[in-house]
């Protein structure tokens, strides 16, 4: 593979290149864009790079060229139906109005009376559209609700070869660090460890706080941890093109020298996701999914960790029939996208590891039982749940794997609708529906909420409490579950779960999560809400959007359980007890820092074993009980108290008239406190 240029200007395009984009008069502001930049860029030379297909990649200024074919009044449709959708249906409208002074209708609003001014001939170029489109949803700084761009931008991927991201030294200044680079390229004095100093001539930090503010998150954290990643990684389906052809790079080389590079944008063809979002179904319905976030995992997957392209045959979240090892350290795992779990040696002990990537699952009771089988095979003294850069996916995966970890009942989070005629109509058409979207639990609040004057519906859990608690405790050692500003959806439930029900200690690499807690839904499915069952409702409001463009909005806010019960996850998130700034070993040595903080949080927590062994003679029940770290148990049979029992050794206990299939609990307490809890089948 060639080497980029870093000193010389390549020549320009041929003049046939020139002369292609004007083919047409529909195309003549395309073709104005496209004349300046082939005559003036003077781009670097083309490389191929490995993608999800190196012959696809294309540079960014020529996939801009092809693109654009929305008509004016498909524009204004677009318009049409984000105005529905944020007037209607998006829950955290109030909140981000005052939260951040913002008025995404009002925006529209006025864009729409523009465009009555527009001709088919006079009406900007379409990548302006689409920003201005992309700017007001950015504008609610919610990672939830989105302007989803048609194609060709949909599934692709506009990428650098390379990551970077930020760690610190111990009197905290930063550092940015290139982490991985695509196969087979190549630099002077490039690669891990190369530190950038200046991005297109602005000192990094300052760039990254600039690319921030148009990426926006919920917080500060969040604000820079997006602007840092979109310094080389945009899916084309929700961020607008970068405006730059190509990129100055400044950064100190391996060797310690001063180095500079340009590297020229590339776009290709994204793995395709989980599930379709649009259809009626459990796993779109029950989404809290940051899109942008999923988005770019998989097009991390496919640029830079191809063993588990390989392995999930280039689908997403693949369920496997057997187990598989990434690396020689993993543990074999029947989801090798998903999880990554090992035993990790720190100064404090050893410990496991368990690495969930992403909740955007279809089967949220395999996602959980794998959860448990790795966990079982990992020590049983301390647990590393690490659940940084995770986007979120299927809310049920994520509320039924708490309970695992903890001898407490969970209590999901509930949620809620804004009230408007809309929803109403909506959960009207399925407040019966237990074979489909079952809407029911939401419809009185919202008939009333007229009479009312009510803001929101009532709140109820998405998730069923039964799920949540089906299987209880399995995994008693004590758990640290570190998170980042990342942490978006479905994790930040995840999150607010495990510090809602006490499980263990947070640790942020960041001051606080993403937080974006929200039930996610497409236009493509409230509109599909409306028309199934059959008849379809012929008054609808919903349109069908042109090109495959999509919106997605909130539709349902989480709360909080527990001592903060009924606050809002979003726009507050979930803040660590414990923090760690990622430093250099960090990014280059497989998180070693990280890791040995966590071990010394693990070590400094009590360890809970509280293990059955049972044998059923007629209907004589014999419970062997093997415990530490409690000193009474409680044995329960179908629920039913049978004994309780002060715990000084190993305990041998009958139980009669007990017949098979019947269920047994022991819980364990320490000084009175419920510490363990322990379910087997007779």
């Amino acid at each position: 593979m060639s080497q980029p240029r870093t000193t010389k200007r390549p020549a320009s395009k041929t003049t046939a290149n020139k002369t292609t984009a004007k083919k047409t008069a529909a195309k003549k502001t395309a073709a104005k864009r496209t004349a300046a930049s082939k005559t003036t860029a003077r781009r670097p030379a083309v490389r191929e790079t490995i993608g999800t297909d190196a012959a696809a990649a294309v540079p960014l200024s020529d996939f801009l060229d092809a693109a654009g074919t929305l008509t004016l009044d498909q524009r204004k449709l677009l318009v049409d139906q984000a105005l529905l959708l944020l007037n209607e249906n998006y829950v955290h409208l109030p909140l981000k109005v005052a939260m951040h002074a913002v008025n995404p209708l009002q925006r529209l609003r006025v864009m729409r009376a523009r465009m009555e001014r527009l001709t088919p001939e006079t009406m900007e170029e379409e990548w302006l559209f689409h920003r201005a489109m992309s700017n007001i949803f950015h504008s609610v700084r919610d990672l939830h609700t989105n302007y989803l761009l048609p194609v060709p931008f949909a599934g692709k991927i506009a990428f650098l070869p390379f990551m970077i991201e930020k760690c610190y030294d111990a009197d905290g200044s930063g550092h940015y660090l290139i982490t991985r680079t695509v196969t087979g390229y190549q630099a002077p004095q490039f690669g891990p460890g190369a530190e950038v100093t200046h991005w297109n001539g602005t000192p990094i930090a300052r760039a990254v706080a600039l690319n921030g503010a148009v990426f926006a998150g919920s917080n500060d954290a969040a604000n820079l941890a997006r602007g840092l990643e979109s310094l080389t990684l945009r899916p084309l389906v929700i961020q607008a093109p970068p405006d730059e052809d190509w990129v100055r790079l400044t950064y100190v080389g391996l060797d310690g020298s001063d180095q500079e590079l340009r590297e020229q944008w590339k776009v290709t063809t994204n793995l395709p996701p989980m599930t379709d979002l649009d259809a009626i179904s459990e796993a779109s319905a029950l989404m809290g999914l940051d899109l942008d976030s999923d988005e770019k995992s998989r097009a991390k997957k496919a640029l830079y960790v191809r063993d588990v392209v390989e392995l999930e045959r280039g689908q997403s979240s693949a369920e496997l029939a057997a187990p598989a090892a990434v690396a020689g350290a993993d543990l074999p795992t029947t989801m090798p996208g998903v999880f990554r779990a090992r035993e990790v040696v720190t100064p404090s002990g050893t410990f496991g590891q368990l690495r969930i990537f992403t909740f955007s699952v279809q089967d949220p009771v395999a996602f959980r039982d794998e959860f448990v089988r790795l966990a079982a095979m990992l020590p049983q003294n301390g647990l590393i749940v690490d659940v940084r850069d995770n986007g979120g996916g299927h809310i049920y995966a994520s509320e039924f794997t708490l309970q695992t970890m903890t001898p407490r009942r969970v209590a999901p989070e509930p949620v809620q609708f804004i009230s408007s005629p809309l929803n109403l109509r909506i959960c009207r058409r399925h407040q019966d529906n237990p074979a489909g979207i079952d809407l029911g639990p939401w419809f009185d609040s919202l008939d009333l909420a007229i009479e009312t004057g009510a803001q929101y519906s009532a709140a109820k859990p998405i998730t069923p409490e039964d799920g949540a608690n089906d299987i209880g405790q399995t995994y008693h050692g004590p758990v640290v579950l570190i998170t980042d500003a990342r942490v978006y959806s479905a994790t930040d439930i995840f999150a607010a779960g495990f510090a809602d029900h006490e499980i263990g200690t947070i640790l942020g690499v960041d001051d606080n999560t993403g937080a974006g807690g929200a039930n996610v839904w497409t236009h493509g499915l409230l509109a599909a809400l409306l028309n199934e069952p059959p008849p379809p409702d012929e008054t609808s409001p919903y349109v069908a959007l042109p090109n495959g463009a999509n919106l997605r909005v909130a539709i349902r806010r989480t709360l909080r359980v527990g001592k903060l019960a009924g606050t809002p996850v979003e726009d507050l998130g979930v803040k660590p007890q414990e923090t760690h700034r990622m430093t250099r070993a960090d990014l280059l040595e497989g998180n070693v820092d990280l890791l040995n903080k966590a071990g010394a949080l693990l070590s400094a927590l009590p360890v809970r074993r509280l293990d059955l062994k049972t044998s059923l003679s007629g209907t004589t029940l014999t419970v062997a009980i093997d415990a530490q770290g409690i000193d009474r148990v409680d044995l329960y049979v179908d629920g039913r108290p049978i004994s309780s029992e002060d715990y000084t050794a190993p305990l041998n206990i009958d139980i009669l008239d007990v017949t098979p299939s019947q269920l047994l609990r022991a819980d364990g307490y320490d000084a009175g406190e419920l510490v363990a809890s322990r379910r087997q089948v007779v």
